[in-house]
């Protein structure tokens, strides 16, 4: 019933292959970049948005309550997005809706080849498969720990999926109740999975660095690609080219020849940061890649080595201790990466800290606030500061949308809160 709803989004054009460029707009870093068939760009980002792309123009799509981890396109008109809300959205034009949710972060998504059913991984230990003509999601147990990732083999009929708990499963489509069986164990948790029925194999990335290629009808090793680095955080598969890519905590991207077995690549694309988001043009061509910072690059294959690599200058949350005083270094650990000091959100995922002293929460008139905080009594003085990170904001303010933190030391507290006196409206500071 949602697939009748879906209309072309916006069009948009596709930028071409074979050119680096960048896409700038997000106010958080990018967590996922995907790509339909007709190579529109669409991506995920911890300012709490989905950006599709007009060229280089972006268009939001303003839904989810947190980090949005994970998007993907259902077909040329329709796009399945989740995130740190626990939920799966679909967005069809200029309207998005919520469809299902889990009792954990979304952190993975695989669209069956019809397109009929969207699975869904999830820190809940579980898998959504969400039917698309009848509105339903069922949940498939059998994982001991978080879900990280899922792939649908080229018929649908069955699902793979990777864990926290270091096992990769395979389940049957057609019987949710089935157990599934364990194809693969792995000493550490598994983040990422590409599957190639076709060829008969299977990818896998994990967070101690492991890189292999699995037989998909023995579970045994093709290849091992394990290099001295950690940990796997993304990757992406080109059929055109027969081209794997895997974007690892270091910053770098390897890229595989599948066919020959062999490393062709291996870029240093982030001096500082993860590559969390990796995807490929749809001739193979182009590399689409993310991180740390809120932009998006992509490489042309053949020269990529030989190009700028993202995140050269350091985020403000990652620079060195010694050289910020405390208060501030409270700031940028804490608080940079989602709020501004100046006035304007600037699509941060939490409003603008401007004259803040003295204002009620859930006012600044450029941000989406939770329910919770729209209406709230809740007046932003030293005493609520404290108490906010005293104990945690999801117990200050159950409902909210800001992470779940504490400061523990009075000290860094107090700091903290002279830090944001002096830098915000210190007029309107109430003492």
């Amino acid at each position: 019933m949602w697939r009748a709803l879906a209309i072309a989004v916006l069009g948009a054009t596709p930028l071409a292959a074979q050119e680096f460029f960048t896409l700038k707009g997000h106010g958080g870093p990018i967590m996922d970049v995907t790509v339909s068939p007709s190579g529109q760009i669409a991506t995920a980002s911890f300012d709490n948005s989905v950006g599709i792309w007009e060229g280089d123009v972006p268009v939001w799509r303003e839904g989810h309550r947190a980090a949005v981890n994970v998007v993907r396109f259902v077909d040329d008109t329709l796009l399945a997005s989740g995130g740190d809300d626990n939920q799966l959205w679909l967005w069809d034009g200029d309207a998005g809706r919520q469809v299902a949710t889990h009792t954990a972060k979304i952190v993975d998504i695989a669209v069956s080849p019809d397109g009929q059913t969207i699975a869904t991984a999830s820190w809940d230990h579980t898998i959504g498969l969400t039917q698309m003509d009848q509105g339903s999601t069922a949940h498939l147990s059998g994982h001991k720990q978080g879900v990280n990732a899922v792939a649908f083999d080229a018929d649908g009929d069955t699902l793979y999926s990777a864990s926290v708990d270091g096992t990769i499963r395979s389940w049957d489509t057609s019987d949710p109740t089935a157990a599934p069986t364990v194809i693969a164990k792995h000493g550490f948790g598994v983040n990422k999975l590409v599957v190639n029925d076709a060829k008969g194999w299977l990818a896998y990335g994990a967070t101690d660095g492991g890189t292999r290629i699995l037989d998909l009808s023995t579970g045994e090793p093709i290849a091992d690609f394990t290099l001295d680095r950690r940990p796997i955080l993304s990757m992406a598969y080109a059929p055109t080219t027969q081209t794997l890519a895997v974007g690892d905590g270091q910053g770098y991207i390897m890229l595989i020849d599948t066919e020959d077995m062999k490393i062709t690549h291996d870029f240093r694309a982030a001096r500082n940061g993860p590559v969390w988001a990796l995807a490929f043009s749809p001739d193979g061509q182009n590399l689409h890649a993310g991180g740390i910072e809120d932009i998006v690059y992509s490489w042309p294959v053949d020269t990529m080595t030989t190009l700028d690599p993202m995140a050269d200058t350091p985020r403000s949350f990652l620079e060195k201790p010694e050289t910020l005083t405390n208060g501030e270094r409270q700031f940028k650990r804490k608080c940079s990466i989602c709020h501004t000091l100046s006035a304007g959100s600037a699509r941060r995922a939490g409003p603008s800290l401007h004259a803040l002293f003295g204002r009620r929460a859930g006012t600044v008139a450029d941000y989406t606030y939770s329910e919770t905080l729209r209406g709230s009594d809740i007046i932003w003085t030293a005493q609520s500061i404290n108490a906010l990170f005293d104990i945690g904001p999801d117990h200050y303010i159950p409902g909210t949308k800001m992470p779940m933190q504490r400061i523990v030391d009075p000290k860094d507290r107090d700091d903290l809160i002279d830090y944001l006196r002096t830098n915000t409206d210190a007029e309107r500071d109430l003492k």
